[in-house]
């Protein structure tokens, strides 16, 4: 029995994991974003906000509903979004349509604070700018600028 109990003593001791190159692996490498990927979260954001009603210039968002209308064509989350992104930080200006009756400024306002809170969680980027430009408001009785569809 004392050989039992020197060969549970005997055995190999586990070895340690060898880090090879140094440093913190997550800092092995560089992440680059795409502007396309912050526009999709900041287009989102946006549109998340009560008393936006549509996103780009008028002219933009007929040719996004014809655009939309196309088999195969996807609605565009980027319409009226437009974002520059460096390393470590993104400016981002974004074009909006909003409901009658709110107040631009509280809707604005919301927009950034939605905008910066999503993207800066969601990529690490630091946004240093969100300009809006209100480029319309949306009456109750009218109609949205989208062209009767072609096909039936």
């Amino acid at each position: 029995m004392t050989d039992m109990t020197q060969s549970t003593e005997a055995e190999p001791q586990l070895r340690k994991a060898t880090r090879r190159g140094g440093g913190d692996p997550a800092t092995r490498g560089r992440t680059t974003i795409a502007d396309g990927v912050v526009e999709k979260i900041a287009g989102l954001a946006a549109r998340d906000v009560l008393g936006v009603h549509a996103m780009g210039s008028g002219l933009s968002r007929t040719f996004g509903a014809v655009r939309d209308r196309v088999p195969g064509g996807s609605k565009s989350v980027t319409r009226g979004v437009k974002a520059e992104v460096g390393e470590v930080q993104t400016a981002l200006d974004l074009e909006i349509v909003v409901d009658y009756g709110v107040s631009i400024a509280d809707v604005a306002k919301a927009v950034r604070e939605n905008v910066v809170a999503a993207v800066e969680r969601m990529t690490g980027l630091e946004v240093v700018e969100v300009n809006i430009a209100v480029s319309d408001v949306k009456l109750p009785d009218e109609e949205d600028e989208e062209p009767e569809p072609r096909i039936q």
